[in-house]
Formats: C-alpha cells, structure tokens, sequence
C-alpha cells in the first residue's frame, strides 16, 4: 500500500467551497468546507490510484510552506490517501 500527501488550497465562491489541488489540476467543491475536504480526499484516492494502476508518473508534491506562501488569503491543507497495491 502507498500513502499520498498532497497540499490543497481551500475557497469559498459564490455559495460553495471550493478545493484546489495546485500540483495536480484537480477542482472540487463542496457546499460546506467538510464536504469540499471530504470530496478532496476521495478525488485524491482516485487520482493516484489511477495514476498507479497505468504507471503514470507522479512528481512529489509542493511543499506546505510554498503553497501557502503563493495563497496567503486561503486556508491550506494537507490531504492524504491510502491507495492499497494493484494487484495483476
């Protein structure tokens, strides 16, 4: 199994929070922040397990401190996933 770390950037828009996965091009949203959180984690899972499952090649992620230092008015988070090993 592999664990993924990646920084997301958090918003509000209009009536919804919006998540934004900067390394990775990835946009949720969510009508409450959990949810956008909540969605974010589970688009992350799918990105790398995708990714793993067609060997795509991953660069690490952005580092917590550049990411915020770029987004100084949004909140910053980590996201995690678990993504257990393909089988053939």
């Amino acid at each position: 199994m592999n664990q993924y770390l990646f920084p997301a950037v958090f918003y509000k828009e209009d009536d919804k929070f919006i998540a934004l996965f900067p390394d990775l091009g990835i946009t949720i949203d969510g009508d409450t922040i959990e949810d956008a959180y909540l969605f974010a984690k589970e688009s992350l899972k799918v990105y790398c397990t995708y990714a793993e499952k067609f060997e795509i090649e991953m660069d690490y992620p952005s580092t917590f401190e550049k990411v915020l230092k770029s987004n100084p008015h949004d909140v910053i988070m980590l996201v995690d996933c678990v993504v257990p090993k393909h089988r053939a």
